[in-house]
């Protein structure tokens, strides 16, 4: 049955992470591939390292176990975060689609031209 548990876990680490790298790879932001990677990522290393720890079952092995998921809880989101103030700050282009940037409170450009062309496009087909 243990190993079973292990397999499990350690399987859906794995799809975790192959998630995250597909997110790496086919999202179209640096801001949405970090939020993709980062959740993920960490769920997948959190799974396998839980399998790990359940197949030892020694209580150092947990306890270590337990020490690496918190700090990977602890870190993931301020490194993410503080990656995506730099971000920002460059002034890197976000997504064509984007419709409101949260960080300036204000709508981007691109929504209002969208907003305009299809006011536009709506006048034309009455």
């Amino acid at each position: 049955m243990t190993e079973m548990i292990v397999s499990v876990l350690i399987v859906l680490g794995g799809g975790f992470a192959a998630i995250a790298g597909l997110g790496l790879l086919r999202l179209p932001d640096v801001l949405i591939r970090m939020h993709a990677t980062t959740k993920a990522g960490t769920l997948a290393a959190g799974l396998i390292v839980l399998g790990v720890s359940v197949y030892f079952a020694s209580s150092l092995v947990i306890t270590k176990a337990l020490l690496i998921i918190a700090f990977l809880f602890l870190t993931a989101p301020v490194g993410a975060h503080l990656i995506a103030r730099a971000v920002y700050r460059r002034k890197l282009p976000l997504w064509d689609k984007t419709l409101f940037d949260d960080a300036a409170m204000k709508s981007t450009d691109k929504a209002s031209e969208n907003a305009l062309s299809d006011n536009a496009d709506q006048g034309l087909d009455k």
